[in-house]
């Protein structure tokens, strides 16, 4: 190993010593990212920055992109550098590549957060929707009852009265019209 350093240029040793130093430190993130160790109760950083992204799914100026960045552009600049024989302009495609894995590295964030689902349930989520009485719910608020409604694709069962001065019997298809103090307002679609 030491011969195959020996026998290059200091412009070549330089985009090795990006492309292997780079390159150890993207896969010790990537070994934290599946452990977990990179969320919250990871390891701290010792300064003031933030590094973890925060709420947004990007962070231009963050040590991943910084890594994406040296990856791409050291390992371009190891690569073509006994093919490019004009180092400024080697520096120079170097330093597009990196630019390129950042890029390429937003992207794939913003599709992977496209597919993120907010699947929390909200009560008032359920007005509007045509649900089933699953207990009977007497007249005129006297009391509750319950009913099966499907939100955001799971059922939930809730208590649920109605306004209307007739029985709502278990079976009878109903829509979800008000939430009065955590309890569905309901009437049967029928009517």
């Amino acid at each position: 190993m030491k011969e195959f350093f020996e026998s290059m240029d200091s412009g070549q040793q330089f985009y090795w010593y990006i492309a292997i130093g780079a390159s150890v430190i993207f896969i010790i993130q990537t070994i934290m990212t599946f452990i977990g160790a990179d969320t919250d109760t990871g390891v701290d950083a010792d300064f003031d920055g933030n590094l973890d992204g925060g709420d947004h799914p990007f962070q231009l100026f963050s040590l991943r992109n910084l890594i994406n960045f040296l990856l791409g552009f050291g390992w371009t600049g190891a690569s073509l550098y006994p093919v490019i024989s004009n180092k400024v302009f080697l520096g120079i495609v170097a330093l597009l590549v990196g630019l390129l894995f950042i890029a390429v590295f937003f992207f794939l964030m913003r599709i992977l957060m496209r597919l993120s689902e907010d699947n929390t349930f909200d009560i008032e989520d359920t007005v509007g929707k045509t649900a089933d009485v699953y207990m009977n719910i007497p007249a005129s608020k006297a009391g509750k009852g319950k009913i099966f409604v499907s939100v955001k694709g799971s059922t939930h069962e809730l208590p649920a009265m109605t306004a209307g001065d007739k029985d709502l019997k278990s079976g009878t298809l109903v829509k979800i019209q008000a939430v009065e103090g955590g309890i569905l307002v309901v009437a049967p679609i029928n009517e």
